[in-house]
Formats: C-alpha cells, sequence, structure tokens
C-alpha cells in the first residue's frame, strides 16, 4: 500500500470506504470533543530529549509486559463490532497482532466469539476485555469460555458507569446495537464496498451481525433496538466487585480507564496485576484530564508494584514513545488497526501496525535510545499532575 503513508493516510481512506455512522462510531469523541482535543494537545505539547553519539547501530522494540516478553511495547485495544469494519474483522486483528509480535484484547461486544476468534488464530496471545452484565451468572459463564480460550489476561473496563453522551451517533441513525433507519440504509448503499464485502458477505453467513459474547436465550443482533435486561452493562460495580473478581480469575487481571493516583493505588492494593491509564479515546466524558498529563504521577505512585499502561489520541509512533516516557510500561491502540482493517483487511491492519513501529524505530533511532525501557525520563515539559 505505498500510497498509505502515516495513519492520517489510512484514516482518510477508511472514511471513503465505511458507511458516515460506522465511521464516526469509531472516529470521534463525546459531546462537543474537547477531550479529543485535549488529549491531542496534551501530547503535542510533550518533547523528547536526545542523547547524540550515543554509537548505537540497531535498536530493539522487545519488552516484558506482565512478566511475559513481547516484540513491542504495544496492545491492539479492544473495540467493539470490529467484525462489521471488516468481514471477520476480529480474527483479522487477533492474526495480525499476532504476526507483529503483540497481543490483540478481545471486546465483550465483539462480533466474532473469542473461541472463533482462537480457532482462526490459533498462535494469537489474545486477551479479554470485560463489561459486567447485570446478570453475573452470565458474567462468570463467559469468564469461563474465556478461560477456556486460552485468554492470559482479563481487562475490566472501569469506566462506563452509564452509556455516553454520542449525540453524532443518533444523528447518523447509528446506534448499539443498531437501529435501522431510511439514513443508515442510504449510508450503507452509499459506500457498496463496504455494504458487499462486510455486511451482505456477513448476512449470507451467519446472517443478521449479532454481538457473538451474548448467551443465546439474550443475544441480539445489531438491528435490535432493545436487549435484554440480564446483558445489560452494570454501573454499579465498585470494588468489592473487582476484589471478587480479582478471586475469580487466576490469570493476570488489568483495570482499565484509571486517571487518579487514589484509584491506581486502590487498583494495586486489591491485587490488580496492572492498570490502563486511559480517557476511553476521548469516547466517554469530555470534562476528562487528557492520560498523558495524569500518568506521571500514576506511575510513580505504582512503581515496582504493578504494570502500567496507556492509551487515547495515538496518531504516531512518537506518541506512543511519549506515553513510555511519561512512564508507561506499553501503550494499546484502538483506532489505528482498525482504519488498517477498513483499508485492507487483515494485510491492512498488519501494515499500520508494522508502520507504526518503524515509526517508532525512527524515532529511537534519532533519540539515541537503544531499548523502550531508556525513553523514561525523557518527556520534556513534565506533564502536570492530577490526584
Amino acid at each position: 500500500m505505498p500510497a498509505l503513508l502515516n495513519a492520517d493516510d489510512y484514516r482518510l481512506r477508511a472514511r471513503r470506504i465505511l458507511p458516515r455512522g460506522l465511521f464516526e462510531y469509531i472516529d470521534r469523541g463525546t459531546e462537543d470533543e474537547k477531550a479529543l482535543l485535549r488529549q491531542r494537545a496534551s501530547l503535542d505539547a510533550i518533547t523528547l530529549t536526545p542523547s547524540v553519539l550515543t554509537g548505537h547501530r540497531e535498536r530493539s522494540l522487545a519488552t516484558r509486559i506482565l512478566d511475559q516478553h513481547q516484540a513491542a511495547p504495544l496492545v491492539v485495544a479492544p473495540t467493539a463490532l470490529a467484525g462489521i469494519v471488516s468481514h471477520d474483522g476480529e480474527t483479522k486483528l487477533a492474526r495480525a497482532a499476532s504476526r507483529v509480535g503483540i497481543p490483540f484484547c478481545v471486546s465483550t461486544q465483539s462480533v466474532t466469539t473469542i473461541e472463533t476468534i482462537r480457532k482462526g488464530a490459533p498462535d494469537a496471545r489474545l486477551w479479554f476485555q470485560l463489561y459486567v452484565w447485570h446478570d453475573r451468572t452470565l458474567t462468570d459463564a463467559l469468564l469461563d469460555r474465556v478461560a477456556a480460550a486460552g485468554c492470559d489476561c482479563l481487562v475490566l473496563t472501569a469506566d462506563t458507569a452509564v452509556a455516553p453522551n454520542r449525540e453524532y451517533n443518533r444523528r447518523n441513525g447509528f446506534s448499539v446495537p443498531y437501529q435501522p433507519s431510511l439514513r443508515s440504509a442510504v449510508d450503507g448503499i452509499l459506500h457498496p464496498r463496504w455494504l458487499l464485502g462486510v455486511l451482505a458477505r456477513t448476512w449470507m453467513r451467519d446472517g443478521v451481525p449479532t454481538y457473538g459474547h451474548y448467551p443465546d436465550a439474550y443475544r441480539s443482533s445489531v438491528t435490535r433496538l432493545a436487549m435484554a435486561d440480564a446483558v445489560r452493562l452494570d454501573g454499579s460495580i465498585d470494588w468489592n466487585d473487582v476484589a471478587r473478581l480479582r478471586e475469580r480469575w487466576t490469570g493476570r487481571l488489568l483495570v482499565k480507564g484509571i486517571l487518579s493516583v487514589e484509584d491506581a493505588r486502590k487498583a494495586a492494593a486489591i491485587g490488580a496485576d496492572g492498570i490502563v491509564v486511559s480517557s476511553h479515546g476521548g469516547r466517554n466524558l469530555d470534562c476528562l484530564p487528557s492520560p498523558a498529563d495524569c500518568l506521571p504521577a500514576i506511575a510513580k505512585a505504582c512503581a515496582g508494584q504493578i504494570a502500567v499502561l496507556a492509551d487515547s489520541g495515538v496518531r504516531r509512533g512518537t506518541d506512543v514513545l511519549k506515553y513510555l516516557a511519561l512512564g508507561a510500561g506499553a501503550v494499546q491502540v484502538g483506532r489505528l488497526p482498525l482504519w488498517g482493517l477498513a483499508t485492507g483487511g487483515e494485510a491492512g491492519a498488519e501494515a499500520i501496525l508494522r508502520l507504526l513501529l518503524q515509526e517508532m524505530d525512527t524515532a529511537m533511532g534519532l533519540l539515541g535510545v537503544r531499548e523502550p525501557r531508556e525513553l523514561e525520563g525523557r518527556a520534556a515539559p513534565p506533564a502536570a499532575s492530577h490526584r
């Protein structure tokens, strides 16, 4: 794909291919989208101090996350409905991530089941993102399926107690689950590559796309407005629930959506193996601080106790390096792999991940850095602390 030289190139190509409703669901934020602007501005304001004449002929992006070796300090973040961005999209993401040598985090709200993804990507290192359902027995059954599929890390999303206010989704006639309308039908017809290559193929093979992980008795197609109350997201979960989850889940456990030192310390005290410093990509609450501003204080408070990951707003390899320099051990990327997936399927997802790695390697060479751990402390000016 020689014409696609950076993430923005992929984004613009994806915008032409995907229906407007689906593209904006992936791409946009919430309310006035100030959080999106804030996280971008905070990353842009960070500079990295180089060391010259270091004599490094080669560099390595390899690192250890949660006591496991991986090729780079990246994780493909969980995203809902990747399976309608490209046909079998979740499985394609898993295989692309595996070839790059990084984990892929499967969403509770994926179209493809964890079992099918595992079958289609047997060598992939799969993590699983958990939304807790109202019926906790159904959540427990899902956890059993996840463990049986060989997922070695559970990522509890803790920052979505209620559905966020995304007005553009209503204007576009796009909702989760998807509510059909004349506007959304015209939107699909105007994007025939997606309509025929993704939606029609899925419909012919499996019927109307569904949330794959929902139990058969409660499974809703993405064309149904309402879902059974039993599988609605439970906004009442608290730290006691996290403690019970820690007792039940024998693998690694991360808590995602941390933006304060206090919550980071609670996660560590309760036995979590790590946290993800995240503003949900600017998609949930518009008045949240930028993760880059919160990360230094959190990383300092958690040093030597638990793993600290970060996400939100990554567009360049240098954005990843900035998060690492601020104290993150790894960085999750969500929108970029989806843009690659929309543009070129599995090959597109792999290509955009490798582009990110190449940008990271080039920047490390110019910074005089041989491996990711040498980046810590090179960010200037220091980001503000939030407690």
